[in-house]
Parts: structure tokens; sequence; C-alpha cells
């Protein structure tokens, strides 16, 4: 990694502004991310767990990191409101 856990926390939770995201680093360098429905409440909208952070070892690798987190993100809401509409018509 060529930069500091703290320093790759900061961006990829300040990627998901204005939703509130937490990043959390072991000591392995297995990287959790969790996007929060909103700020008020502990509700997780999203959770990725194990991504080997010793691999983002440039800006491209970050970036990549980050848009595959955005689009599982997106499918994961198009799912769930794909969810809630079949159980409304059922």
């Amino acid at each position: 990694m060529f930069l500091s856990a703290l320093e790759l926390r900061n961006i990829i939770e300040s990627s998901f502004l204005p939703k509130r995201c937490q990043c959390e680093l072991s000591p392995e360098l297995k990287m959790t991310v969790k996007v929060y429905a909103d700020g008020q409440t502990d509700n997780i909208d999203f959770l990725r767990t194990d991504i080997d952070a010793r691999h983002l070892n440039s800006c491209r690798e970050i970036h990549e990191l980050i848009a595959g987190l955005r689009t599982d993100l997106a499918h994961h809401h198009v799912e769930t409101e794909h969810r809630h509409v079949v159980g409304k018509a059922l």
C-alpha cells in the first residue's frame, strides 16, 4: 500500500458522500466497507468485506475499487427496489 491506512480510509469514505460510509482496515490489510442508509441511523445499506487492500498500490487501483463498490451499491438498490415492487404485487 502506498498510502497510510488513514489516508486510504478517508479517500474511500469521502467518495460516498453525501451517504455515510465507514471503512475499516484490519492488521492483515483486509478491508470492510459499510455504506449506511442515512446519516441518522445505523441501518447498513451496503456491506462489502474481505477486500484485499494489499493490492491498492496506485490511484488507478483505488479508483477501480471505488467504482466497483459504487456499481455494486447501485445494483443492490435496484435489487432491493425490485423485491419491494414484487412483494407489493403479490
